[in-house]
This record gives structure tokens, C-alpha cells and sequence, in this order.
């Protein structure tokens, strides 16, 4: 039976430290409630006694029915030279209601003269003192060794002092923390292996990613004796964030077989994963192992051809199991092989020697050699393909469309759309004002289509990116306009070209509503893939 590890999620209290994070109340409910429904043992709400937004989260985190994960709430050891039974911020801890409470301390030598100035003997008071209060009152307290390993390296037996006091003030769980993502694997397997035969206490990880090293620092923890991982989605967290929970689970669960969650849990990684990167108004790297949408995206025509016979040939898992998917990327560097696999995605059926498919390869690459990318615009080139094939029916055309921009004095500058489409049959002609020129044209050609087809409604504009391909041609250059929708179940992606970054991005938007309209932006499993998952799990 495999061994079980315990996560321990800190995106809604360290995550949020990293730049440009900011989460609301009600965007940290709704993180919680995915975090739990994946399976999470742990949730860190926040510090209660650093502001308000974090007391309202506890109030109202009662009312989330979790079925999985116990809320934790965040503080320090009392302050020097006082009482544990007086501390303010132990006892809004108490207050907040929950019934987890998770304090760290200092563990550095070198943090107990400089930081707190203080005396060695008092910090292990204020660390036994705080410890104890908190379990008087009848909370499970998690004791975050602050600095540990920068602290054992200084002074080890100062280190271990502080951790034994812990233990002996009746702590629940003693977690080791690379407060400054300094320390190696070889260095945290060595030191976490001692601390495991010092204490009968379960020990946890707590790593940061200053060295690149956040999700090996876990994984040499947890192979030397920790028993719980504390860590973010995606990687928030302050300075170069800490270790990666969308890394750390399946790395722990795929390859070295301890338990974290159940498998139906461990196929919804990627959809919370993008979901918190949704929450969180910030875009995740495509590159991003496990999660990301190149994580098992193939260009190389010898990979794609290899993979085409058996997809072990270039993937290390099957990425269903994590709730990712294959895509084979189209572009002017890709072989037949490529078009053909992307074709067979798609069942449309395609030949390696027709003239049409030879005719498509070149249309591809005329276009990429135009300023086209569709290595990053799934939607687009699904679409060009349909087209090729036959397998589409426009649901509606566009006639014209203008755009009235203008400003006057003392005012913020004013957009204003007026498209014409023809839809099944009938001319339609409507006008919607917006931010700007872009916004004002999504919202007419929503605004023209909703009567129509009403599931629109349900998508929304989730990223925008212009870039410039020809710089030296200055405002007259080209641009490449990428437009992402989602409709929180899926995301897809369509492209726009054009030296007028309005035209650019009126074709991206359009194809973008134009794939929606489709149906296919949810995709089903396919039989094959469910066999494939169940032969690996089983």
C-alpha cells in the first residue's frame, strides 16, 4: 500500500506575497472550494492578525461545507519578553474560529540576534509558550520551523533545540521551512533524515524556489521521512515563489507511488490549476510541467511521427491522468506527419499522399511565412482545417463593421461599433459601445449574435496579446493580434494578422466566437485515452 503524504496549500496566505497576486474574499472562497474538491488536506487561509480580509475569509469559510481539507489559520509566536495568554495575534487566532492553527518560528541563530533581537533561551520560551497556549485551547497546531536549514547549517544544535521544544509543547506537526530556497536536495535529504530520528513528531517541507529547486527540495524531503508537503499552485508566492503543488502531486503520486490524492482527484490538476491562474488574473507559463498547455505539445515531425505509432515515444506519463491532454502543434517548421496527426485529432480524414493535404501544408506555411502562428492558436487552425475539409458551416457572415472613436475635453476617450452580419439568412445590424475599439467590437458582434445563439454568453475574452513582426517598419508594421476565450470549462485560442491592429484583431475575435459556435470547446475523452488511464492506474 502506497505511503501517504499529506498537502498542505498555502495559495491563499504565502501565494499571495508573490507580485502582482492580490485575491479578494470571495476569490479565495472559490479557490478553498476547488482546492478541497481536489483533494487538498490542508488550506491556509490567511493571517488573521494582519487584516481584515483575512478575518472576513474565516468568518465566512464556515460556510463552505469542505468534505476534504481542515482551514488553517497563519501566525507567529508570541512576542519576546510577554505573555502567550495576552498575545494579540495568537489569540485572533483563536478567535477565528478554525481549528488548525499554524505558527512559525525562529530557528536561525543568526534571525533570534539580528531579527528579533532577542536571547537564544527566550526564543525557545516564546516558541514553547506559544505551542502549548494554542493546543490549551484545543486547536491541532502545525509548528513552521522558520529558516530551518540555513539555521542547522549555522548551529545545528541550536536548530534542534527549537524543534524538540515544540515537540515537547505537544505540536501536532513539526515543518521544516527553506525559507530562502537556498538549500540543496542532498542538503535537505541529510538534514531532514536527522531530524526524523530526533522527533517522534511528523515532519513536513516547506520550500521555496530561489534555486529552480522548490519541487526537488519536497520530493528529497519527503523521500528522507517528511510526511506532509506545504506549497502553492502554481508556484506564488514571494520572490521566485514557492514549490509548485501542481509539480509536487503528481511527481510524489506518478513516479515514486506515495499517496496524495485519489486518482479521479489527480485528473482535475490541470482544470484547478488553470482555474486558480484564472482567479488570480494571471497568466501560467505554457511550458509549465504537468498543467501547462505545451506540457505535452509535440512540433518536431519525427516526435509527431513517433508519437502517432505510440504516444510513450515522447511523453513520460499519459496526460490524462492529470487532466491535460496531446496536442500536436502545426507550423511552418512541421512535417505532414504533424497535419496528419492533427487531422486524426480532429476525425477528419486525410491522406499523407493527396494533393489536398500536400496543398494544406503549403497554405500553412504561406500563412506562417505571412505572420501567422498556429502553433499557439489551436482554434484557428482547427478551423482552417474544417474549412479545407468541408467540415463547417459558417453559422453567420460578416458584411461590414465600423468603428467610431473619438474624445472630448475633460473626458476619457469613447469606442463605439456598428457591425452588419447575416445570420441564417437574415441581415443583422447592431451597434455597442466598449473600453475601447476592441472591447466595442466584441461586445456589438456578441450583442448581433446572442439572439441567435444564446450559449455565447457563456464565453468571455480571458487574454489579449498584440505583437509586432516586422519592427523596423515602425507603426506601419504588421502585427500579430492572440486572442484567448474561455468558458471556465475550456480555453481556446485564435489568431488575427494584419498591418491595421483593428483588422488583426476582428479576425481573431471572430474566429473566435466562430469556434465556440461549433461545439467543439468541449472535448470528450475518447475510448482509447480511458483505456490508456486505466491500464496505468491498474
Amino acid at each position: 500500500m502506497a505511503t501517504p503524504v499529506i498537502i498542505f496549500d498555502t495559495t491563499l496566505r504565502d501565494g499571495t506575497q508573490g507580485e502582482g497576486i492580490s485575491l479578494s474574499v470571495e476569490d479565495k472562497l472559490k479557490i478553498a472550494q476547488k482546492l478541497d474538491q481536489l483533494g487538498v488536506h490542508y488550506i491556509e487561509g490567511g493571517w488573521p492578525g494582519s487584516n481584515g480580509k483575512d478575518i472576513e475569509f474565516f468568518h465566512r469559510s464556515k460556510e463552505l461545507n469542505l468534505t476534504h481539507a481542515k482551514v488553517t489559520a497563519f501566525g507567529s509566536t508570541r512576542r519576546k519578553n510577554s505573555n502567550a495568554e495576552t498575545d494579540p495575534n495568537l489569540n485572533r487566532l483563536v478567535e477565528s474560529g478554525v481549528t488548525v492553527a499554524t505558527i512559525f518560528g525562529k530557528s536561525w541563530d543568526f534571525h533570534v540576534h539580528t531579527a528579533i533581537q532577542t536571547t537564544l533561551e527566550e526564543n525557545l520560551s516564546m516558541i514553547y509558550d506559544s505551542v502549548k497556549y494554542l493546543k490549551s485551547r484545543g486547536l491541532e497546531v502545525i509548528y513552521d520551523a522558520e529558516h530551518f536549514f540555513d539555521g542547522y547549517k549555522n548551529n545545528r544544535e541550536y536548530a534542534l533545540s527549537t524543534i524538540l521544544k515544540a515537540e515537547e509543547a505537544g505540536a501536532d506537526w513539526v515543518v521544516l521551512c527553506d525559507t530562502n530556497g537556498g538549500s540543496l536536495p542532498g542538503e535537505v535529504s541529510e538534514i531532514v533524515a536527522d531530524v526524523c530520528s530526533k522527533l517522534h513528531t511528523p515532519v513536513g517541507i516547506h520550500a521555496h524556489n530561489d534555486c529552480e529547486l522548490g519541487v526537488a527540495n519536497s520530493l528529497a524531503a519527503v523521500q528522507a521521512g517528511a510526511r506532509q508537503v506545504q506549497g502553492t499552485f502554481n508556484g506564488f508566492g514571494e520572490r521566485c515563489g514557492n514549490a509548485n503543488l501542481c509539480s509536487v502531486i503528481p511527481n510524489l503520486q506518478l513516479k515514486l507511488d506515495y499517496n496524495c490524492i485519489s486518482d479521479e482527484q489527480l485528473q482535475s490538476l490541470t482544470s484547478v490549476a488553470r482555474y486558480v491562474s484564472e482567479i488570480a488574473n494571471v497568466s501560467m507559463p505554457v511550458n509549465q510541467p504537468y498543467v501547462g498547455a505545451a506540457a505535452f505539445a509535440h512540433k518536431g515531425g519525427i516526435h509527431v511521427s513517433a508519437i502517432m505509432r505510440h504516444a510513450k515515444t515522447y511523453e513520460h506519463i499519459v496526460p490524462e491522468l492529470v487532466g491535460n491532454k496531446q496536442r500536436v502543434l502545426v507550423s511552418e517548421l512541421a512535417g505532414q506527419s504533424n497535419l496528419l496527426a492533427k487531422a486524426q485529432e480532429l476525425n477528419l480524414d486525410m491522406s499523407i499522399e493527396t494533393n489536398q493535404t500536400k496543398h494544406i501544408i503549403e497554405k500553412i506555411k504561406e500563412l506562417e511565412h505571412q505572420g501567422y502562428s498556429f502553433e499557439g492558436a489551436d482554434a484557428s487552425l482547427e478551423l482552417l482545417l474544417r474549412r479545407a475539409f468541408g467540415d463547417i458551416t459558417d453559422m453567420f457572415s460578416v458584411e461590414s463593421f465600423k468603428l467610431i472613436v473619438g474624445k472630448n475635453s475633460g473626458s476619457s476617450i469613447s469606442s463605439e461599433a456598428i457591425v452588419k452580419l447575416k445570420v441564417n439568412g437574415e441581415s443583422v445590424y447592431t451597434a455597442a459601445e466598449g473600453n475601447g475599439p476592441v472591447n466595442a467590437l466584441d461586445n456589438a458582434l456578441r450583442k448581433a449574435l446572442l439572439p441567435y445563439y444564446p450559449d455565447i454568453q457563456e464565453m468571455h475574452l480571458s487574454d489579449y496579446k498584440v505583437r509586432v513582426i516586422n519592427e523596423k517598419d515602425a507603426t506601419a508594421a504588421k502585427v500579430r493580434v492572440l486572442i484567448e476565450s474561455t468558458n471556465y470549462d475550456n480555453t481556446w485560442s485564435t489568431v488575427g494578422v494584419s498591418e491595421n491592429v483593428i483588422e488583426a484583431s476582428w479576425e481573431a475575435l471572430v474566429d473566435s466566437i466562430r469556434y465556440a459556435l461549433i461545439g467543439k470547446t468541449r472535448v470528450e475523452l475518447p475510448d482509447s485515452q480511458t483505456e490508456r488511464i486505466g491500464l496505468v492506474n491498474h
